[in-house]
């Protein structure tokens, strides 16, 4: 037999809630550990005095009970595991695992019986319920019952608040009334929080950031007691998770950070973490409300009864000895400005994130400590805003997703580092390797998408491959049509020499300036109109070498059939949905053979370009393209001119009423600047008034 048994998926009842996370089972320990919180319960050996296998609600179970008054349960244990445990038990613990049955009758009648911390609802000598004591928050009696009170549990959908115990009269002794006993043996292991006694020490006008105000913070032997002007809060040690001490980036103020579970409450608001905020200078002198041998002997040397330095230091040493935890600190990292910290938002809030030995927290509002143990992965993702700053992503197992946004990019090297140090995986690793860990700058500036995706980049490589390969085949034919200056200006001036009043008035050589500045307004028009018929669609040679197809193509092709026959009828739009969830779950190793077949279908085609190219091939088609094209140019170019003419020769003869005198033209300029000349050039009726009511200054000014 090993020396160890490990079970996981195993939950630890606490108050009225199931915690999952791993029991192991040690010569020396029984050991939980609750995947949620991290938080550590260990049960020495020579403590157990009890332990019972049940049928419980998630299959088979373990109640544990130890000297020192507490009960602990475990469920989630198969059937076949009660053998195994049973004789580790024997073997390594000298504690028989005995088999008990639950009462399923549903009575609600029966015995309440006090075993120690438990209380214990008996139907015919079978347990239907009990209640650990130790969860009880108040107890109250009536005429002929009892009331017991529960600390409120927040993991739990629903919380039990009270169970009331109708006690009968008892016609034995007279003198003793049952009630009150009841009462009495709950409330003595009840976990009812009293101020009862002298306080160890006090500190007096503390700043807290969260619960926000100034407390004086009472220290009791069992208890931590929060006293402000509003609130008052009690907090047992057993409820303190961690300790931290973090510096403030600017060097002059510090943290002190207590982590609690279950946390503390008021009203509909709950506080997890206790922050408080010190300056460096303030120092104090503490004495310790108790004798030097009392002191000596409870905390072994850890504190003395004068004490004098800095009010942080005091604090944190008193918290230390009292709750028999270690204080957390920063570890080796320094950001850009050689602080500790990094500044950055979450929430919309400005706050400080801290890279510790074992996880991340940020302060202050609201707080959050996340361990390495319980990150699925991190992403670094382009600011929203702004390309000077970039955002922090970490999903957890849970699912859940916390964004610190708005980092200075100067502090995307060193976070990056200390990440990858750390071995924590970072989603849109694929894409920083591939833009170079040295282009920091350009990495925002350059990427289009706020989520990088590794796939998905090396899917845009691919795509960018072939469209080079497109511009390549068509490369000859595509130059000439794109830019040709002196074409284009041969052909702006042949069409405005098809338009009579603008021929008419360039021959005449009266122009003004103003009619010059007009004329380019409908050039660009007519070079925006011609745009679009050069777009012309080319036409492919069919004796190029195809171009190779991505990794995903090659598998769809090869697994085409198997889809089909897997699922009969499927449509071809289905087959493809189902092809890309099926490409999204296949392993890594698969991936990388279908990507090495993807990369020697590349190559070969690259050789085959090449050849292709050399034997001449696609150069035959773009010249004939090219010919074709100059020669209908020509063609078009000779139509215009015998229409332009054709058309000119019409209107001289006709002397319709596009034809506008030298009077006009001068009239027109003098009166531009009010009217712009847009009424007289619609009517011809209009231009011949316009004409006989130009006064005589304008026409001696025009000749």
């Amino acid at each position: 037999m090993s020396d160890t048994l490990e079970f996981n998926e195993i939950y630890q009842e606490v108050k009225g809630t199931w915690n999952d996370g791993r029991l192991r089972f040690s010569k020396q320990t029984v050991v939980f550990k609750n995947s949620k919180t991290g938080k550590v319960d260990s049960i020495s050996v020579s403590e157990l005095t009890q332990a019972q296998w049940r049928r419980v609600c998630l299959g088979h179970g373990i109640k544990l009970c130890s000297s020192t008054g507490h009960i602990y349960k475990y469920d989630g244990f198969k059937d076949t595991d009660l053998e195994k445990i049973s004789e580790y038990f024997k073997a390594n613990y000298k504690v028989e695992l005995m088999e008990k049955d639950m009462s399923v009758k549903g009575w609600n009648w029966g015995t309440a019986k006090f075993n120690g911390p438990l209380l214990s609802f008996e139907v015919n000598d079978s347990p239907a319920f009990e209640i650990p004591l130790s969860s009880v928050s108040q107890c109250a009696t009536g005429k002929n019952e009892v009331t017991v009170e529960f600390h409120q549990n927040d993991d739990t959908e629903v919380s039990l608040m009270e169970v009331r115990f109708y006690v009968p009269p008892t016609t034995g002794d007279e003198g003793s009334d049952p009630v009150e006993a009841f009462a009495q043996n709950v409330l003595s292991k009840a976990d009812v929080i009293q101020a009862t006694g002298d306080a160890v020490c006090i500190f007096r006008e503390l700043q807290c950031l969260t619960p926000r105000g100034r407390y004086d913070i009472r220290i009791y032997p069992t208890f931590l007691h929060l006293h402000g002007k509003t609130f008052d809060y009690k907090i047992p040690y057993t409820t303190v998770l961690r300790l931290f001490l973090l510096p403030h980036k600017d060097q002059r103020q510090m943290f002190f950070v207590i982590s609690l579970d279950p946390p503390i409450k008021q009203g509909q608001t709950r506080y997890h973490f206790l922050i408080l905020l010190f300056s460096k200078e303030e120092d104090i002198s503490l004495t310790l409300n108790m004798n030097e041998d009392e002191v000596e002997r409870r905390f072994e040397g850890k504190l003395n009864k004068n004490m004098s330095g800095s009010l942080y230091e005091m604090v944190s040493r008193v918290m230390k000895a009292l709750v028999n935890r270690k204080i957390t600190v920063p570890g080796n990292f320094q950001g850009h400005s050689g602080a500790q910290c990094i500044t950055c938002s979450y929430k919309a809030t400005s706050g400080l994130l801290y890279p510790l030995e074992r996880g991340f927290i940020y302060v202050h509002k609201p707080p959050v400590h996340l361990r390495f143990e319980e990150i699925a992965c991190v992403n670094f993702a382009r600011g929203t805003t702004t390309t000077r700053s970039f955002d922090f992503e970490i999903e957890t197992k849970q699912g859940n997703q916390y964004t610190f946004s708005s980092i200075e990019r100067e502090e995307y090297g060193k976070l990056f580092d200390f990440v990858n140090a750390k071995k924590l995986s970072i989603k849109n690793r694929g894409f920083k390797e591939k833009k170079g860990m040295k282009g920091n700058d350009n990495m925002y500036s350059d990427s289009d998408d706020d989520q990088h995706d590794a796939y998905l980049e090396r899917m845009k490589e691919e795509g960018k491959i072939r469209e080079e390969a497109n511009d390549s085949d068509d490369s000859e034919g595509e130059s000439d049509e794109s830019f040709n200056p002196g074409e284009e200006d041969d052909e702006i001036a042949e069409e405005y020499d098809s338009k009579a009043s603008a021929s008419e008035s360039s021959a005449e050589g009266g122009d003004s300036d103003e009619d010059r500045k007009k004329k380019p307004a409908k050039k660009a028009k007519f070079v925006k109109e011609r745009k679009p018929r050069k777009k012309e669609k080319k036409a492919k040679d069919s004796s190029a070498p195809k171009r190779p197809m991505s990794a995903y193509m090659l598998w769809l092709n090869a697994s085409r059939d198997r889809i089909k026959s897997e699922h009969p009828g499927i449509s071809v739009t289905e087959i493809s949905k189902k092809a890309g969830e099926m490409w999204k779950q296949i392993g890594k190793d698969k991936k990388e053979e279908w990507e090495g077949k993807a990369e020697e279908a590349k190559k070969e085609y690259e050789r085959a370009m090449r050849e292709y190219k050399e034997s001449g091939g696609g150069s035959s088609g773009s010249s004939k393209k090219e010919m074709k094209k100059k020669g209908g140019k020509n063609e078009e170019k000779k139509k215009r001119k015998s229409g332009g003419g054709r058309e000119k020769e019409k209107e001289r003869a006709t002397g319709n009423d596009s034809f506008k005198s030298r009077e006009f033209i001068s009239s027109e300029e003098s009166s531009s600047e009010s009217e712009k000349g847009k009424g007289r050039k619609r009517k011809g009726s209009d231009d011949e008034e316009e004409v006989v009511s130009t006064p005589p200054s304008s026409e001696s000014g025009s000749d």
